[in-house]
């Protein structure tokens, strides 16, 4: 049995969209056992009785903008988020997930679950829509702006192993986003990092790759700085919303543009599939010594489920020992 620690306040929608989801999960993934964490009279209303459902009671919560994290973290630890890490870090579950805000997330992993070792930065790496509907690991999408080379040569392996036991990929390759595709294309920092992984013993590398082919590129791993990775995922975010709004406004243009919409419908369907983020679920963070996942903090219903899935199948597939093991091997060969 897979056993999840959800934060029940954490998000835009919290409690409603959080239990919604936490219920569509139960029903669906027969393996997992959630414990939720949260204020039980507000959550009341949204939830049913569950043999596989437990409820944490505690009225804090931490507010989306709140500032001063560590502050928060310091004064009251009975948050519904750092009891659901702590939680985890105890032993009595093997994954965490909140919709809650990535500083907090980010704050509460180090405080409390920490970073596994060999892992010397966290990286946010959610999934992105990709061309051929199987979707592509992007990271750092904005846990860091500060890294050294080597760092992301650790995200470059972790996430390898995500993309071949999680993702079902046999031979995953990882693409280092640049100005350009020549090798010496870039920063410093950039051509050094391009050197490190194309000749790491075990990663297949590639190549640079231009943010232009994001959503076409036949890499499995796009990997950046904290800064560019957070550029690139919010422009695609805000090309997919800008995409539909054109879509919307030429559609309704015309007599003729609505009657071939109709006879579309189910083209304009699977479109908007491929590019709503709720398909996906939520981003894992790379680098803590347990399973974190950060849904979008207007997750609905069927998003934060998704986001469990997530969580579900990196503990199915023991990617966290997995991982340790690769870099425990790779610290030995250096």
């Amino acid at each position: 049995m897979i056993k999840i620690a959800v934060d029940g306040m954490g998000g835009d929608h919290a409690p409603q969209m959080i239990c919604d989801g936490v219920m569509q999960a139960l029903n669906a993934y027969k393996n997992i056992d959630i414990t939720v964490f949260g204020d039980q009279d507000k959550m009341a209303p949204f939830l049913k009785q569950h043999e596989r459902l437990h409820i944490v009671h505690t009225p804090y919560a931490i507010d989306m903008a709140e500032k001063d994290v560590v502050k928060v973290y310091r004064t009251n630890k009975e948050m519904s988020m750092f009891k659901a890490m702590q939680f985890v870090k105890d032993g009595h579950a093997d994954a965490f997930v909140s919709a809650g805000a990535t500083q907090a997330i980010v704050v509460g992993g180090h405080f409390i679950i920490r970073r596994m070792k060999h892992m010397k930065r966290v990286a946010i790496a959610p999934i992105i829509p990709s061309y051929d509907k199987k979707g592509r690991i992007l990271l750092d999408g904005g846990a860091n702006t500060d890294f050294k080379p080597e760092h992301l040569v650790e995200f470059a392996m972790y996430a390898s192993i995500v993309v071949k036991e999680v993702l079902k990929r046999e031979h995953p390759t990882v693409a280092l986003i640049n100005i350009g595709t020549e090798d010496k294309k870039g920063r410093e920092f950039d051509i050094e990092v391009h050197e490190l992984l194309k000749n790491h013993p075990t990663l297949s590398f590639y190549g640079n790759m231009e943010p232009k082919d994001v959503v076409t590129s036949e890499a499995d791993i796009f990997l950046t700085d904290g800064f560019t990775g957070n550029i690139v995922m919010k422009t695609m975010e805000g090309t997919a919303k800008g995409m539909s709004m054109v879509l919307k406004r030429e559609i309704k243009s015309g007599l003729f543009s609505m009657i071939g919409a109709l006879f579309m419908r189910k083209a304009l369907k699977n479109l908007k599939q491929s590019l709503d983020a709720s398909e996906i679920g939520g981003a894992l963070l790379m680098g803590f010594d347990h399973i974190v996942i950060k849904a979008h903090g207007s997750s609905d219903g069927f998003a934060f489920k998704n986001a469990i899935r997530q969580a579900k199948e990196m503990a199915e597939a023991n990617v966290i020992q997995k991982v340790k093991d690769a870099l425990e091997a790779y610290q030995e060969k250096a």
